[in-house]
């Protein structure tokens, strides 16, 4: 082989590995960013695995939410009316955040069985429901329009 080639081949070598190195990187970088969204059922049927990040969406269950008087601590329980998941959360919770409300939670599951809530998502207005939480209340049979309560009615 000529000297010439081989510095070309050698050149395009070069590109190529560093290329895939790049793309590898960016694909393992980008799957460590997904959470995959889950509805309560799902969770209880264990398709969620303990330390994997995911996205749970529901309704807080009417009469679940505990607050801690000294701490930011909040328990509370998502539901799907089909199934029902304990949820931990420690941290400030949105304003809209109450009983009867639609919420996304972002975190893991831990040994127990108890979520791990980092994030705590709450619908921004009384007539609005995420479209993942919809289709969860959908699938279970429970019509979101009378889920949602309204204060004052």
């Amino acid at each position: 082989m000529k000297a010439h080639r081989r510095k070309r081949l050698g050149a395009i070598m070069f590109i190529a590995g560093g290329l895939s190195i790049t793309v590898g990187l960016t694909l393992y970088a980008l799957s460590q960013n997904i959470d995959l969204f889950y509805t309560p059922t799902q969770v209880a049927q264990g398709e969620v695995n303990a330390g994997q990040r995911i996205r749970i969406g529901g309704m807080v269950r009417e009469g679940s939410v505990q607050s801690a008087v000294d701490s930011l601590v909040v328990r509370f329980v998502a539901t799907d009316f089909v199934n029902d998941v304990p949820i931990y959360h420690e941290g400030i919770l949105p304003d809209l955040f109450r009983e009867g409300q639609g919420i996304v939670v972002e975190g893991s599951l831990d040994n127990a069985g108890v979520f791990q809530a980092s994030r705590v998502l709450a619908k921004h207005d009384e007539n609005y429901m995420s479209p993942e939480v919809k289709a969860a209340l959908d699938a279970a049979g429970t019509s979101a329009e009378v889920v949602v309560t309204r204060p004052g009615t």
